[in-house]
């Protein structure tokens, strides 16, 4: 498979490419957390089960509208590529399996700060991975974030797990899909192929786990079979704003997505928010800001964003 180079998004097109940007990270901050808080009687080994038995087929669908279902003939063709799949399957699956489970046991805040440290836990990746050099800014801010993780960890008594999962299996999962040779959306797909059966085992064998009576409810069942577009609806958004608009500043808005997680979780779902906790968001804060002042100067040097992930969908 080749790939095509990515090409500079028009100027004129950057106010739809916000707002689809915005969009995407919105449903990620609200829609996506809310979604599993509402279903929170079923487990979320289920829920996630779900994203892929209903997300298979809802990208299959869109391979077929878009006349892309032969990238997936090359893809299952290619041995080492499909060996990476797995790889990033996994992970992608520990990933949203932690966000559901957060999000069931009241730890949204602790996701969000996850979301927050992913770009910072992306660069140092590369650094210890693929030889990228950190500049003075982002060692500063890699430095402010670590410092503020110890501030969690005094904070919530423990070390913030949760937070540290989803960044760290994010981070390498980026990592993973920027070896492979395979486009996003049949990636993905090939993705949810490998893991379809191990999610089917789980919605066999845990059948007896849901309270009684909670599957017998139409809209319980209604919003499980909707589990794939909720994932999928803001993968189309995220994507059709990369067209439109520069990479950093799509890197910069990334940051509205944990903003709203922690908003929803301490004002909506009334998780506490203790001082010290409040003091270790702000050094993030500060570590974001650096991090984004350093993203949007060198894209102003080189008009090419610096390293980052492309989130994929809790």
């Amino acid at each position: 498979m080749t790939q095509t180079t990515p090409t500079t998004p028009a100027a004129g097109a950057s106010t739809p490419g916000i707002a689809m940007a915005l969009s995407a990270f919105g449903w990620w901050a609200l829609v996506t957390p809310l979604y599993f808080h509402v279903l929170r009687e079923i487990p979320a080994e289920q829920q996630l089960a779900w994203r892929v038995v209903s997300g298979l087929p809802t990208m299959l669908l869109i391979l077929l509208a878009t006349r892309r279902l032969r990238e997936l003939g090359a893809i299952l063709r290619a041995p080492g590529v499909l060996a990476l799949l797995l790889c990033s399957a996994c992970l992608l699956a520990i990933n949203w399996f932690t966000f559901t489970w957060a999000v069931l046991e009241n730890r949204l805040m602790e996701g969000s700060l996850g979301y927050y440290i992913n770009p910072l836990v992306s660069v140092l990746l590369g650094a210890v991975f693929l030889g990228e050099r950190l500049r003075g800014l982002q060692q500063l801010a890699v430095a402010i974030a670590a410092v503020g993780v110890v501030l969690m960890t005094i904070a919530l008594g423990h070390l913030p797990w949760v937070s540290l999962i989803l960044a760290f299996s994010f981070g390498i999962y980026g990592l993973i899909r920027k070896q492979v040779r395979a486009a996003p959306g049949p990636g993905l797909t090939v993705e949810m192929m490998l893991m379809l059966p191990v999610m089917i085992g789980l919605l066999v064998l845990a059948g007896d786990d849901v309270r009684p009576g909670v599957l017998s409810v139409p809209w319980v069942w209604a919003l499980l079979l909707l589990a794939g577009p909720q994932t999928v609806v803001p993968l189309l958004l995220y994507t059709g704003a990369a067209r439109r608009i520069t990479l950093s500043t799509l890197g910069l808005l990334q940051f509205t997505a944990p903003t709203g997680q922690l908003l929803l979780a301490v004002l909506l779902l009334g998780e506490p928010f203790e001082a010290l906790e409040v003091l270790a968001f702000v050094l993030i804060w500060i570590a974001v800001l650096l991090y984004s002042t350093d993203t949007w100067r060198r894209a102003r040097q080189v008009r090419e964003v610096v390293p980052w992930t492309v989130p994929e969908p809790e």
